[in-house]
């Protein structure tokens, strides 16, 4: 297979990131990666912790450059990036300056500031080479680590764009909500970019008034990467957005009236990816035309009696679907939620995430999740709900939600909270669930 290139179409001095400190052009940035990758201890995988976007992918291409594998934990918490460094030896932390992993060796990534004369070789890679491993969520288990040859992650990224109708020649910035260490976050914030010959911005905006300064900051017109949590922060605080962009959504389900609200409130299509870190990006759809997804070019989903399967020329293997989901003759599918989420009360069955939809439907309710706890985990049995709605009572709620729920799903209790514990994605991992219900348990007992 022939080799490709490190970046997509760009002239050696266009902006490929910029922040408050200002534009950083494609020379600076191979120059960067090269100083970089001569600094590198000579080591297999590196734990890429860099919060700055544009040093993230400094330190990327570095190692990318030192033939090692880029490590992506799913989250900072000290007791992950200790795990994940046992499960590959000899690894090393590539961190912002000034910052260090304790336990870990850590390199902090400097840059230069200078420019090295041009021509320079741009780096170029096999599609089979292996340079990151990115690791399952744990929202419901263990995390599992998964390889993501260049190979993958290039054809997803010019597949997206091509599905979005990005085009040679458009130089819109690319802003993210969600962390570039998450798979959707790499896919889309990092990879679709320096694929299309974007720029992207080195930040991560996440109050509603910083995404729209950091929007209106874009000169060329804009492109979000997001989430739900994100997108309802936005629509709910009513705060004006510059608009001429377009709307990237992943991580959760995005309800049809909220992508309805965001398209009007951004003045922007709204898009969602449909994908797991198995996997990638699979399938794309406009969320306000539908349920049906449209599997990326290149990818295919087939359906037996007993399972799904996804398949590409990248994978090595096909892929099981961890959705429960209906493929039509045309190749589109419809997700109707993971298996680990259908419950059964008194022999009716549901989703707890079709249980999430109808709550978030209700007016007032900002987030809000069901819960099932598991038996003989000292917990009731039974369906609970855990609701963020500033001003509203848990009766109130109730009220509306028998409007929308079969008597036997309705959630008792249902606890009214300030936050529910989102990881940075925007995801509830399932312990984080049970120790919130743990935690109210032993306020109320067992018998609240």
């Amino acid at each position: 297979m022939r080799e490709t290139p490190l970046i997509g179409p760009y002239d050696v001095d266009d902006v490929l990131a910029w922040d408050q400190e200002g534009p950083r052009t494609v020379r600076q940035f191979l120059t960067d990666a090269a100083s970089l990758a001569e600094s590198l201890p000579d080591r297999s995988t590196a734990l890429n912790l860099a919060a700055n976007r544009y040093d993230f992918l400094v330190g990327f291409a570095a190692a990318i450059m030192r033939r090692q594998v880029t490590l992506l934990p799913q989250s900072r918490a000290s007791q992950t990036l200790l795990r994940i460094a046992r499960e590959f030896p000899g690894s090393y932390a590539l961190t912002d300056r000034g910052d260090a992993i304790e336990g870990i060796d850590s390199v902090s990534i400097q840059l230069r500031g200078d420019q090295a004369p041009w021509p320079m070789d741009i780096p170029r890679i096999p599609p089979d080479r292996v340079v990151a491993v990115a690791f399952t969520s744990g929202s419901t288990g263990r995390p599992v680590p998964n390889k993501k040859t260049w190979g993958a992650l290039t054809a997803v990224a010019q597949a997206t764009g091509v599905r979005l109708g990005i085009k040679a020649g458009d130089r819109l910035s690319v802003v993210a909500t969600v962390p570039h260490q998450h798979m959707f976050g790499l896919e889309a914030s990092v990879m679709l970019p320096i694929m299309h010959g974007l720029a992207m911005h080195a930040g991560r905006p996440l109050f509603p008034a910083d995404i729209r300064s950091v929007l209106a900051d874009a000169a060329n017109g804009w492109m979000l990467v997001t989430t739900p949590l994100h997108l309802r922060a936005c629509v709910s605080e009513s705060i004006s957005m510059p608009p001429g962009g377009l709307i990237l959504s992943a991580t959760a389900p995005l309800p049809r009236n909220l992508a309805q609200q965001a398209e009007e409130h951004f003045q922007a299509e709204v898009h969602e990816i449909f994908g797991f870190a198995e996997a990638g990006s699979i399938a794309e759809r406009r969320t306000i035309d539908g349920d049906r997804w449209h599997p990326l070019e290149g990818v295919h989903v087939a359906q037996d009696a007993s399972s799904c399967l996804v398949q590409a020329w990248y994978l090595p293997t096909p892929v099981p679907v961890p959705d429960r989901i209906t493929v039509d003759t045309d190749g589109t599918f419809v997700v109707h939620g993971r298996e680990a989420d259908q419950v059964n009360v008194a022999g009716h069955r549901i989703s707890l995430g079709d249980l999430n939809q109808l709550l978030l439907k209700i007016d007032g309710v900002q987030d809000g999740v069901f819960f099932l706890p598991e038996e003989g985990a000292g917990l009731v049995t039974r369906l609970m709900a855990f609701v963020v709605a500033p001003g509203k009572t848990s009766e109130e709620i109730q009220q509306k939600l028998r409007a929308y729920v079969d008597p036997v799903f309705m959630p008792r209790p249902l606890v009214c909270v300030p936050s529910l514990p989102r990881n940075a994605t925007g995801k509830l991992p399932r312990e984080s669930v049970n120790e919130l219900a743990r935690q109210w348990l032993e306020r109320e007992g067992d018998g609240a």
